[in-house]
């Protein structure tokens, strides 16, 4: 049959292979419409998207990380219109074909070997130490699907670090992941300020329309500075959480921070000033302390290694912040969360002592992540250190900042030995991303928890890039010239 559709195309009359093209056209033209009137346009079209995508990602890992990163940006919650026991999200979808394709190439050769990295032992070791805690957890609390699914998220957004450490080795691949991550912030933000200056009816219709994706609709979608819908509105764009997207936007301005001052870059200075300028605007209209901080912390490292211009910048930036009347708000609740006065200071102030109680009483590997042994403790605690001590003890803890400190040793020994005007930006602003990122992580829980795993997810990705960037670099270094012979 196949073989005749296929002389069908190639007959020598003319009339007959338009008949077969229009066939094979129309044939095409009824399914996509049935498509469309059963489950509807929206899901036909995400369908037909999701399947070029697909298509694209299983063609290489290059594609994948495109996915990857328009899913963690822009829809990090969106879930696939079917369930297989449970509803898939975007995210698992993206994560497992970019696996797939990486281990796929490298069961059958066609993948360069396994790399480790430096980091590789501690990064798998934190991994199992998760894995043990999470068994361990089952002992007194069973997991849910829905637990389950997210724990395994989280597994494999840490594993993320070695596919982005085995797949990107050159400054082509390096260049290419960067400028879609750029992109995929600066599309987040973009999304963000527009929901935050139409009418919050237009808000609300759009995350309605995202609601048959389990996004949450409605007017409770929106946030409001200590929960006050007569006070003043937080952006979320799509991160549903302010604080969240706050996060984000570190990532993405550290990211662009030193492209918008090093001589070779990804985009031309000016787009990453644009793209900058809309980023740090995003993260001003969610109100996140933590997230400002944050940012001012990669702005530190930057100025102090090597940007020097970033300084009087920083200052400009934080007297407009002082003086425009219209941020006094802004700087008025940062300096309450500074004395301990707001309530959502006092309130995590709260959730401190309860998080050292549960460690308290659970030092070693923690409670797990499905649940507490005891009713008079809980999990969750709005600090990334402690949330982590509470799943995983004191001993997982250990190993999370073993893993961050030989992260920046390893950065620093790379600057030290000279780095690349290709590799320079790039490495200064995963590695001020991933500072900024640890400082917000003092005061939010995000970047390591069931609930949020597309943060986990960027920031294992962001570790796993500036650790390439410096393999890359290493790669590169040219040999010490061999010493000239000895005449005796």
């Amino acid at each position: 049959m196949a073989v005749g559709i296929q002389r069908l195309f190639y007959d020598d009359d003319g009339r007959l292979r338009w008949l077969a093209l229009w066939g094979v056209l129309g044939a095409g033209a009824l399914a996509a419409a049935l498509v469309v009137g059963i489950v509807g346009p929206l899901v036909a079209l995400a369908a037909a998207f999701a399947i070029i995508a697909l298509l694209l990602i299983l063609n290489g890992t290059h594609w994948g990380y495109v996915a990857l990163v328009a899913v963690a940006f822009g829809l990090p919650f969106a879930s696939l219109p079917f369930s297989v026991g449970f509803k898939p999200t975007f995210l698992d979808a993206a994560l497992g074909a970019l696996f797939f394709v990486w281990l796929f190439k490298l069961v059958i050769g066609r993948e360069r070997e396994f790399l480790a990295s430096p980091l590789g032992l501690l990064v798998g070791l934190f991994l199992f130490i998760a894995l043990f805690a999470f068994a361990l957890g089952l002992t007194h609390s069973a997991a849910t699907s829905f637990t389950l699914r997210r724990f395994l998220e989280i597994l494999i957004g840490i594993a993320l670090f070695f596919v982005a450490v085995n797949t990107v080795r050159s400054y082509r691949e390096l260049n290419w992941v960067t400028s879609w991550i750029m992109l995929g912030g600066f599309g987040a933000a973009l999304v963000a300020v527009a929901f935050y200056v139409v009418p919050e009816e237009w808000t609300i219709r759009v995350l309605d329309s995202l609601a048959r994706f389990d996004y949450p609709g409605g007017a409770g979608a929106l946030r409001y500075i200590e929960d006050d819908p007569e006070g003043t509105m937080r952006a979320i764009g799509t991160a549903v959480d302010p604080n969240v997207l706050g996060g984000m936007m570190i990532l993405a301005a550290g990211l662009m921070l030193p492209q918008m001052l090093a001589k070779v870059t990804v985009f031309p200075r000016w787009v990453t000033w644009g793209m900058f300028a809309t980023t740090f605007l995003a993260l001003y209209l969610t109100y996140s302390r933590s997230a400002l901080l944050g940012l001012a912390a990669a702005m530190g490292l930057l100025a102090l290694l090597k940007y020097r211009r970033l300084i009087p910048l920083a200052l400009l930036g934080a007297a407009l912040l002082f003086l425009l009347p219209q941020s006094q708000e802004y700087v008025a609740r940062l300096l309450e969360g500074l004395r301990g006065e707001d309530q959502a200071t006092l309130m995590r102030f709260g959730e401190y002592k309860d998080a050292l109680i549960l460690i308290g009483r659970y030092p070693f590997f923690g409670v797990g992540f499905t649940g507490t042994p005891d009713i008079d403790i809980y999990l969750g605690v709005s600090m990334l250190y402690l949330i982590i001590a509470q799943n995983m003890g004191l001993i997982g803890l250990a190993i999370f900042v073993l893993v961050m400190i030989a992260f920046f040793v390893l950065v620093a020994n790379r600057w030290r030995h000279g780095v690349s005007q290709q590799g320079e930006a790039l490495l200064l602003g995963y590695t001020g991303a991933v500072l900024g990122a640890l400082v917000s992580g003092i005061f939010d829980h995000y970047w390591f928890n069931l609930t949020y795993p597309h943060m986990t997810v960027l920031f294992w990705l962001y570790v796993g890039m500036a650790t390439a960037v410096v393999m890359v670099e290493s790669s590169h270094e040219q040999p010490a010239p061999a010493a000239p012979p000895v005449r005796t």
